[in-house]
């Protein structure tokens, strides 16, 4: 039977992840198993993988009453989902262990889509057409095959190049209605430029992971006006859609109030190379530009959403109340933003038990080789 992924001799990235009693387990060609954008994982006969058992129906975290739905849930933007597979495969598969999310949302999967140079990309699928890409895919595979994230089924929305791209991982046990990767809900088979947005509808509520894009530097490069187009469909979005009650997560690339910053007057008069923006609210460090941080404010209005956080947490947390740190070296060192969130509809608010940030310092502890830290969100069960 033909191997969609051929054994690679050469997979130094994996030595390390080896345990000391290894087992080969026997899987099925179909390990993968594409359904709209998905990947399920799951035990059957005719192919070894030497390493780590592809499990299914993983049983729920026990006490769950009637399945009622996710209520434990983590996002992250990995600056690379796939580097941080290959580099901190420990340490996030510890993380994970230890907080056992129901529901996990990556942000710069930063794995391109499959479809060969110059045709039509399948944003729901990794690209295996090349040496490089098959081994990038193995990779991937075989490190979804093993605990924790065995116990999960994933979505992909990537985009055409290793840039963007978002992962949304809900374990089994959990089977959400329905999935879509775009704002516009006529298309369920659309994504979105970039691989930007999964929504993912449950009985009680919808899961919307994003990765917002970057406002710029410059009016000249178009950034601001690409920012302002997602920022007005974003306000679109969450005005129409409000049958059911909603779970905004991800990183939404703006920091609100400046308490939300380290050092806001720096971040208010930052430039690039002694630019100023024609107009005044689009001065200073993206993400915290006025422009930015008054259309968040409408969005949150209109689509009656509360910062989790900040709702918890009135005070300046100088040392854990930022998701991004600026390099160590260099004038950003020391330098963070809040920019990444959980959002919720206001009828969700008295079932919200905790909303946390899981890095520190300027030394990026608990980053994980991101410049972004994971942060978790946790609701108790609905009646």
């Amino acid at each position: 039977m033909k191997r969609f992924f051929p054994t690679i001799q050469r997979d130094d990235a994996f030595k390390k992840l080896a345990v000391s009693q290894e087992s080969e387990y026997i899987v099925s060609s179909s390990t993968v198993v594409s359904e709209n954008g998905s990947v399920l994982l799951h035990a059957s006969a005719t192919e070894t993988v030497g390493i780590g058992a592809a499990v299914g129906n993983v049983p729920c975290t026990e006490g769950y009453p009637n399945k009622q739905g996710p209520v434990k849930f983590m996002s992250w933007n990995a600056n690379s989902f796939f580097l941080r597979i290959k580099n901190n495969l420990e340490e996030v598969s510890t993380l994970i262990q230890r907080l056992d999310p129901d529901v996990i949302a990556i942000q710069e999967v930063r794995i391109p889509a499959a479809g060969r140079k110059g045709e039509p990309k399948n944003q729901g699928e990794m690209k295996d057409d090349t040496n490089p890409s098959r081994d990038e895919k193995q990779i991937m595979v075989r490190a979804l095959s093993r605990p924790p994230f065995h116990s999960y089924k994933v979505w992909w929305s990537l985009a055409d190049t290793k840039y963007g791209g978002t992962a949304l991982f809900v374990k089994q046990c959990f089977k959400p209605l329905s999935v879509r990767f775009s704002f516009d809900g006529t298309d369920k088979g659309k994504h979105e430029i970039d691989g930007r947005v999964i929504i993912a509808e449950f009985e009680h509520f919808c899961l919307m992971n994003t990765y917002v894009p970057n406002n710029g530097w410059r009016e000249e490069e178009l950034s601001f006006q690409r920012r302002r187009k997602w920022d007005e469909r974003v306000l679109e979005f969450v005005s129409r859609e409000r049958s059911k009650a909603l779970i905004w997560c991800g990183d939404l690339n703006v920091s609100h109030e400046e308490i939300d910053v380290s050092h806001p007057d720096f971040f208010k008069n930052a430039r690039q190379q002694g630019y100023v923006p024609p107009r005044k609210e689009d001065c200073g460090q993206p993400g915290f530009t006025q422009a930015e941080r008054d259309r968040f404010s409408r969005i949150l209005k209109e689509g009656d959403l509360i910062d989790t956080y900040r709702w918890l947490q009135k005070e300046k947390d100088s040392d854990r109340g930022f998701t991004w740190s600026g390099n160590p070296v260099g004038k950003y060192r020391g330098k963070r933003m809040r920019i990444d969130y959980f959002l919720v509809s206001r009828s969700l608010l008295s079932r919200l038990v905790q909303s946390t940030i899981h890095g520190c310092g300027i030394e990026l502890e608990g980053f994980y080789g991101s410049d972004h830290c994971p942060i978790t969100m946790n609701l108790s069960h609905g009646t």
